[in-house]
């Protein structure tokens, strides 16, 4: 078994909790409320943002130059096309600019861009804690991809995470982490899996903070 299809074996009920989210069931028959979709797409945006710059920070880690260009080019792509998906998303959902500039991310969104930041220091360790964001939103797009939500949002992310070429990014960065795991002692294999798991619930986290429509707003019932 490679280290990638141990950590999916080990994930497996993080993974199947986010297939079975209401949020992702309801994205899929177009019932989802669209204020929720809302919610996660500015939280995901600022999300993305960070997601970018710890796709970069790994090239500055990378063993050599061919390696470095390839984490370069997936910050590139997450921030032309997932960024430029989001843009049309805000027009569409009427996300108006003054709104965006006044945006807080949320206390999960806020903690999973912080978890990936602080990951460190090898190369293993920032893509173990991105992997999950690809692989999950992979296996999303693969269950989803002939659903018909009847909703031109939902129908455009759903082929977005369904596309050949969002599975080929994933299917790379799978086959790097093997690669890596590989050269590694066993005290970061560990690490590396550490960190997959932590992510992998915070992909959770993720639909549930955009399904309860999470802020940083005490719960009822506490006072100051």
């Amino acid at each position: 078994m490679t280290f990638t299809a141990h950590l999916r074996q080990e994930a497996d009920a993080l993974f199947q909790a986010s297939f079975d989210h209401p949020f992702v069931r309801e994205l899929g028959t177009g019932e989802l409320d669209e204020a929720k979709f809302r919610h996660y797409v500015m939280q995901d945006s600022y999300y993305l943002n960070q997601f970018s710059k710890v796709q970069a920070k790994g090239a500055t880690l990378a063993p050599n130059m061919e390696v470095a260009s390839r984490f370069l080019t997936h910050a590139l792509h997450t921030i032309e096309a997932e960024h430029a998906l989001h843009r049309e998303f805000f027009t569409l959902l009427d996300v108006t600019e003054a709104e965006w500039a006044t945006f807080e991310p949320a206390p999960t969104a806020y903690a999973y861009a912080m978890h990936m930041q602080q990951a460190g220091p090898t190369l293993g360790d920032v893509l173990a804690s991105i992997l999950p964001c690809y692989w999950v939103y992979y296996e999303i797009g693969e269950r989803l991809k002939d659903a018909t939500p009847d909703h031109p949002i939902y129908t455009t992310w759903i082929a977005t995470y369904g596309s050949e070429w969002f599975r080929d990014l994933v299917e790379e960065q799978i086959e790097r982490l093997d690669v890596l795991a590989g050269q590694a002692t066993a005290e970061e294999r560990f690490r590396y899996q550490q960190l997959f798991l932590k992510s992998c619930y915070y992909e959770h986290a993720f639909w549930e903070m955009a399904w309860t429509l999470e802020s940083w707003d005490l719960p009822a019932g506490v006072t100051r």
